[in-house]
């Protein structure tokens, strides 16, 4: 027996309607395709900073 929370609410998903089950799936798809892009955003933010780091680098040994 597994339950879906939404807005508060407990429902027990075993005695939901098919087209029911079938949205929270989809949902749960969902919600894990957006941590999936979260944590890619994490990951270039990352990169992104190193090469602004690298670059400022690179120009402040230019200007020496």
């Amino acid at each position: 027996m597994a339950n879906v929370t939404l807005d508060g609410k407990n429902y027990d998903t075993d005695s939901l309607s098919n087209e029911a089950k079938a949205t929270v799936s989809s949902l749960q798809f969902v919600q894990s395709e957006i941590q999936r892009a979260n944590a890619n955003i994490a990951i270039l933010k990352t990169a992104e900073s190193a090469y602004v780091n690298s670059l400022k680098k690179e120009l402040e040994e230019s200007e020496s």
